[in-house]
């Protein structure tokens, strides 16, 4: 392995430990506390897509006319991640956006949407997304997180990106929370079963194949540059305790929502 990726992982490992072990995992225990954690979630989920699009952009040529740029290898590692994240299958064959899946999912089980669609209705109506972050109701945990994301990006920094997307984002959540989910699923058929497929193509696309894709591709843009390696270890430890926030935000809300005994 290389050595800065060796110096890197041994760097955020124990913030990938403390994600890992997350007391929100076992918090989640009922339909109820899985709705906070969707509502939570799915703005991971939607930025993570934006982290996507915006390598796709500096790292590929989007306009016209085009133009080749960059490393071929590296337009061809960021391209094949966007085919599988934007136009993957749902269980029935359907094509969509694991974006759209998570959507689906929600709507099978019942979790709020309606303070991620205002945000998106609010962009969708020309505001800046860092604007619309401070504009539209959203628990504090979840605004923080957003707005490391969208000034990361804004940074046009493409390892710091890459290393963000990379080792920052989805392949956190751990098995017990999968058994948590399964269990739930056959409790209660036809409520969850969206999530739970959205939890195993996970694993199947986004945990292996593509986790590796985007390890060559921050490999790519880091290249021997000293300086690239550090700001892409800062960035990827930034990310991790940016998520640890949103899940303090999550658990935050359950705990608050079952001492209330109210159903999310």
């Amino acid at each position: 392995m290389n050595k800065h990726v060796e110096q890197l992982k041994s760097q955020i490992e124990p913030l990938r430990q403390q994600i890992i072990a997350h007391p929100l995992y076992a918090q989640i225990n009922d339909v109820g506390s899985l709705r906070i954690f969707m509502q939570y979630h799915v703005f991971a989920v939607w930025d993570f897509m934006s982290l996507l699009k915006s390598l796709q952009n500096e790292l590929t040529c989007t306009s016209i006319p085009w133009m080749p740029v960059g490393n071929a290898d590296t337009r061809f590692l960021i391209n094949e991640i966007v085919v599988g994240e934007e136009s993957d299958v749902d269980q029935h064959g359907n094509r969509l956006s694991h974006f759209e899946l998570y959507l689906q999912a929600m709507q099978q089980a019942g979790a709020a949407t309606d303070h991620l669609q205002s945000f998106l209705d609010t962009i969708h109506s020309g505001k800046d997304v860092l604007e619309a972050i401070n504009s539209v109701q959203l628990s504090p945990a979840i605004k923080s997180f957003l707005q490391f994301t969208f000034s990361t990006i804004a940074a046009r920094k493409s390892h710091v990106l890459a290393a963000v997307f990379t080792f920052g984002r989805e392949d956190l959540i751990p098995g017990m929370f999968h058994s948590i989910i399964e269990d739930m699923d056959q409790q209660m058929p036809g409520t969850i079963d969206t999530f739970r497929y959205y939890l195993e193509r996970h694993i199947e696309v986004d945990g292996d194949h593509h986790s590796h894709l985007a390890l060559a591709m921050t490999e790519q843009l880091c290249g021997n540059d000293e300086q690239k390696w550090k700001e892409a270890t800062q960035a990827a430890v930034h990310a991790l305790q940016s998520r640890i926030r949103l899940w303090d935000g999550a658990v935050a809300d359950i705990v608050a929502m079952k001492s209330k005994n109210v159903p999310a």
